[in-house]
């Protein structure tokens, strides 16, 4: 195993969302950098997939089932995860949505949509954060980066109530940056571009029922030529990307960059 990071051994990353999509690639790229990975995710069953697959790599491996939204279970997490794993130095908040079921056969974001978005990416957030924070200020450190999209920095009229929460979750960034620097943590957030998930897996069904001349298209073919329409690098971006870029923030190399935003996207935004 090559080390790039070397600042990571012995430290403890907390991934939400670390079953599956990007908390799966960004575990895989701390795993790589030897850091000690804490997965957690509402999925037991994937949960125990990815983590037998990432404790092949070498490195330390737990996980725990939890509902990000629910404040009492987070802290029970939390509480478990610094007794038996140890003192949580890095958070990354990627458990995220796009929208309710029924979303493939609708043109608009519905008020189901709006509230289960909000209730993953932003409430979740702002739970699992305050959670960890709490014990992050009592050592004077800690690392959290959370996980947006670049579709809150543009309006998308089919795209509402996903691109107003992730906006929101930038927004969250900016403010919980200014409210723990006196503690030494530092807030960033990564907003990725097109990345071929299950979630956008789910936006190419949605695309192909609405659109006749796509609807004998395969989802990835889809999200294919989306890429070529749109992204200037002419390339999609992958969840070991977002990785990258979550450790780089992570690492003692960002040590004065908080309060900011990264887009990953292959130059779809820029800002």
């Amino acid at each position: 195993m090559t080390l790039y990071y070397k600042d990571f051994n012995n430290k403890t990353a907390v991934i939400t969302g670390g079953a599956s999509g990007l908390g799966k690639g960004t575990a895989k790229v701390f795993a790589e950098h030897g850091a000690n990975i804490v997965l957690v995710d509402i999925d037991s069953t994937k949960l125990d997939l990815v983590g037998n697959e990432i404790r092949q790599m070498g490195v330390k491996v737990s996980f725990y089932t939890c509902d990000v939204t629910n404040e009492k279970d987070v802290n029970k997490i939390v509480h478990l995860i610094e007794k038996q794993a140890g003192f949580i130095d890095i958070l990354v908040n990627a458990a995220g949505v796009w929208a309710s079921s029924g979303f493939e056969d609708s043109e608009y974001a519905s008020l189901e949509d709006w509230d289960f978005t909000y209730s993953i990416n932003v409430k979740g957030t702002v739970i699992f954060s305050e959670s960890v924070a709490e014990k992050m200020k009592e050592r004077n450190y800690g690392k959290i980066i959370n996980i947006a999209s670049h579709a809150g920095k543009y309006a998308s009229p089919s795209n509402t109530a996903y691109g107003a929460s992730k906006a929101a979750v930038i927004h969250l960034t900016q403010s919980l940056a200014l409210r723990w620097a006196s503690n030494n943590i530092n807030v960033n957030v990564i907003c990725p571009g097109s990345i071929w998930t299950p979630m956008w897996e789910r936006i190419a069904e949605r695309i192909r029922r609405q659109n006749v001349s796509k609807n004998k298209m395969s989802t990835r073919e889809i999200f294919l030529e989306h890429i070529k329409e749109v992204c200037p690098l002419q390339r999609e971006q992958t969840p070991e990307d977002i990785g990258n870029a979550v450790v780089f923030f992570a690492s003692e190399n960002a040590k004065n960059i908080t309060g900011q935003s990264l887009n990953v996207n292959g130059g779809i935004i820029m800002d």
